[in-house]
C-alpha cells in the first residue's frame, strides 16, 4: 500500500502521530509526506514537537519522485489551514478512485469545525468537498451520543514509545501534579482546589502557566511525569490530552476526569486507571487515598502501562486505521 500524505509543518499531536504509526507498519517507501516536512527527517524539535520524526531518513526523504496517480489512498493529515490549501492545489491531479481519507485531529467535536470557525477558512473546506466527499474521516472528539456519518471512526490521540526517555526514574521526588495551561474552566478548579494540598504549591502545581514558558520540556518533562505518584489529567481545549497517554507511558499513575469522546478500548476505571467526578468533589479524597495505598496505585499504574503497549501506541493507532479501510475495501 502506498500513501500520499498532505500535512502541515506546523505540530499537529495527531497527524504527526498517525504518520509516525503508518511509517512504522508499511514502511518509510510507502508513506510520501507531501508537501516534504523537515520535522518528519530532521532532529529539529524536541518533544511533543517531533512525534512525526523519523530517524535517519533525510537523505531518503529528498530524492523521492512524486506521481500523484500512483497511491492507493492519499491522506489529509491535519485540519489546519496550509493542509487543506495543500490538498487543493493537486486535487484535480488525484483519479477519482483514490480513496481520501482525512484526519481530523482538532478538538471540535464538529467535522472540520476548527477550519471553519476557529481558522476562520470554511471555504477550504467547501471546496474540498465540493471537488469530491471524503471517504472516510477519522475524528479525535468524536463525542459520545452525538451522530456521525457512517464513514466517520473515533482517532484519538495516543503515543510515540521512540519519544520516551533512554532511562526513567525509579525514585518518587513529588506526591501530586498537575502541570497545565488553564485551557478549560475545569482546570482552573482544580488548581484552585489543589493550590495548598499535598506538595502542589512546591512542584509547580499553580495558576497562570504558559505552555512556552514550561520549566519542564522534552524529554525532562517525561521524567518528571515519571517522579511523580499521582498526576492528574483532566481535559484542556478537548477532551483527549497528551498527559492522558504520556502518564501509563512513562508507567505512572494517572487521576483523570473521564473522556466523554468514544475511546476504543479505553482505560478502564480502578483497573487502569482512576475516573474523578465531574465536578471533582472526590480529587482531594482520592489523592490522599492512593497516596496511602502504595501497593494498589502501583498496580493500576502497571495495568496502564500495558494496556497503553496493547492499543495506545502511534503503531497500534496505524493498524487500527488500515484495518477500517481494509474492511472497507473488502466489503465493497
Amino acid at each position: 500500500m502506498k500513501i500520499l500524505y498532505i500535512n502541515t509543518s506546523r505540530f499537529d499531536y495527531v497527524q504527526d502521530l498517525t504518520y509516525s504509526g503508518l511509517v512504522k507498519k508499511l514502511g518509510f517507501d510507502n508513506v510520501i509526506d507531501f508537501k516534504w516536512n523537515k520535522k518528519y527527517h530532521l532532529p529539529y524539535t524536541k518533544y511533543p514537537k517531533n512525534n512525526g520524526y523519523i530517524k535517519d531518513s533525510f537523505f531518503k526523504s529528498i530524492f523521492r519522485r512524486i506521481d500523484f496517480k500512483k497511491f492507493d489512498y492519499v491522506f489529509i493529515g491535519s485540519c489546519k489551514v496550509r493542509t487543506f490549501e495543500t490538498y487543493l492545489e493537486i486535487a484535480k491531479k488525484i483519479p477519482k478512485t483514490t480513496p481520501i481519507v482525512f484526519i481530523d485531529g482538532e478538538d471540535g467535536c464538529e467535522i472540520a469545525y476548527d477550519l471553519r470557525v476557529r481558522f476562520k477558512s470554511p471555504e477550504l473546506y467547501q471546496k474540498a468537498i465540493e471537488i469530491r466527499p471524503f471517504d472516510f474521516i477519522f475524528k479525535r472528539e468524536y463525542l459520545k451520543g452525538r451522530e456521525y456519518e457512517k464513514n466517520v471512526f473515533p482517532l484519538p490521540m495516543c503515543f510515540n514509545l521512540d519519544r520516551l526517555p533512554a532511562s526513567l526514574p525509579t525514585k518518587f521526588k513529588y506526591d501530586f501534579s498537575f502541570w497545565a495551561v488553564e485551557s478549560d474552566p475545569i482546570r482552573i478548579k482544580a488548581l484552585n482546589i489543589l493550590e495548598n494540598e499535598f506538595d502542589c504549591k512546591n512542584n509547580g502545581t499553580c495558576r497562570n502557566q504558559k505552555f512556552s514558558k514550561y520549566k519542564r520540556k522534552g524529554e525532562f518533562y517525561l521524567q518528571e511525569l515519571a517522579s511523580c505518584k499521582i498526576t492528574l489529567n483532566l481535559r484542556g481545549g478537548g477532551w483527549d490530552t497528551m498527559r492522558y497517554w504520556e502518564v501509563p507511558a512513562v508507567g505512572a499513575f494517572m487521576l483523570s476526569q473521564k473522556p466523554k469522546i468514544v475511546i476504543p478500548n479505553n482505560f478502564k476505571h480502578e483497573r487502569d486507571t482512576v475516573f474523578i467526578k465531574d465536578d471533582l468533589s472526590d480529587l482531594i479524597d482520592l489523592g490522599k487515598y492512593y497516596l496511602k495505598n502504595e501497593s494498589k496505585r502501583e498496580e493500576i499504574a502497571k495495568n496502564g502501562y500495558q494496556k497503553l503497549l496493547k492499543y495506545h501506541t502511534d503503531i497500534k493507532r496505524a493498524e487500527y486505521i488500515l484495518n477500517i479501510l481494509k474492511n472497507s475495501k473488502e466489503n465493497l
